[in-house]
């Protein structure tokens, strides 16, 4: 953002008020600013959640960007909340409800809106309830269909694509952090993996172990120990590009993989999911698991854990009920 950036949006219906009728520089623009300020892989899911209480609010006829959010009052933000949970689940709710409180934070650090008045519009409760989890947990024996997949495919995607498979499953990256991590935040002797400005702008150090470390080896025995991106992409011919990945290539890899493995569909975040679960199945402490994934909380580990109803069952027969009938 510049001083020299600016929009100009024409309010077309007086009806609108909200829509924004003056030019206003990007770096005054409250939601231009809330988004400059988040990590960049969530800009994108910020600003589709901006652009949808926008649309709310303007009756299809502005987006964030276009919306004087600074003319926001409570009953317009109520409003909204009301709108958004007969739309969406709980947790999306409340992840546009942080959103809308973000912009109006920076509306009113930025002079646009008086402090009372902001905290009236940002007055708004997260919706409670849940719902069933998103997304899966593969079970071993996709997880060993799918890194067979790439052990016999010779060119150079096989082994690329296992130290990415390695990567989301193994180190529980998420395919952001998978693809800007650099050859040398990999240790090949401990196995150590260093994320640098991972979610939240913060590092972390996690380790691959045993098949996972096989897989970074293959793969780096073609790719080099330069400096660079430690993924390259890997054209149709096979040539290796030396270039960065993009999170959209590991979703394809991810996708294609599980369709020549014969297994369900899956996402990246699939993978890291697995990782959790299976961490905590395998008998690793919520805190330890928290710090290698990279989660704010213990609360946020818990929503990854996918072990499903075994678990549970094998949770209850831990206990002895001290019952026993006397009959007979």
């Amino acid at each position: 953002m510049t001083d020299q950036t600016a929009l100009a949006v024409a309010d077309p219906s007086p009806t609108s008020p909200m829509r924004m009728a003056v030019l206003v520089s990007l770096d005054r623009h409250p939601a231009a600013v809330y988004l400059a300020r988040l990590d960049v892989g969530s800009r994108p899911t910020m600003r589709r959640a901006l652009d949808t209480i926008a649309s709310i609010l303007s009756d299809g006829r502005s987006d964030a960007l276009g919306l004087d959010w600074s003319a926001l009052r409570y009953q317009h933000t109520t409003a909204v909340r009301t709108a958004l949970a007969e739309r969406y689940a709980p947790a999306t709710v409340n992840k546009h409800l942080a959103a809308l409180r973000g912009v109006l934070r920076e509306a009113w650090r930025l002079g646009a809106m008086d402090a009372e008045t902001y905290r009236r519009a940002s007055d708004l409760p997260n919706v409670s309830g849940s719902t069933l989890p998103a997304g899966r947990a593969l079970s071993s024996g996709e997880l060993r269909a799918l890194f067979a997949v790439c052990a016999e495919d010779d060119r150079a995607s096989g082994p690329r694509d296992a130290a990415l498979l390695a990567l989301l499953y193994g180190a529980g990256l998420r395919r952001s952090e998978a693809v800007a991590l650099e050859r040398s935040g990999y240790d090949p002797e401990t196995g150590s993996v260093t994320v640098r400005r991972g979610k939240g702008r913060k590092d972390r150090v996690t380790y691959l172990a045993n098949g996972g470390k096989d897989a970074l080896a293959a793969w780096c025995a073609i790719r080099g120990d330069g400096p660079g991106p430690l993924l390259w992409p890997v054209d149709k011919a096979g040539r290796i590009q030396p270039r960065r990945m993009t999170a959209q290539a590991v979703y394809e890899a991810a996708h294609r993989r599980a369709a020549r493995a014969g297994i369900g569909a899956l996402s990246p975040h699939d993978l890291r999911r697995s990782f959790v679960s299976d961490l905590l199945d395998s008998g690793a402490d919520l805190s330890t698991v928290k710090e290698l994934a990279g989660h704010a909380s213990v609360t946020t580990t818990a929503r990854y854990d996918r072990r499903g109803e075994g678990t549970k069952r094998k949770a209850a027969n831990m206990l002895h009920v001290p019952y026993s009938s006397r009959r007979g």
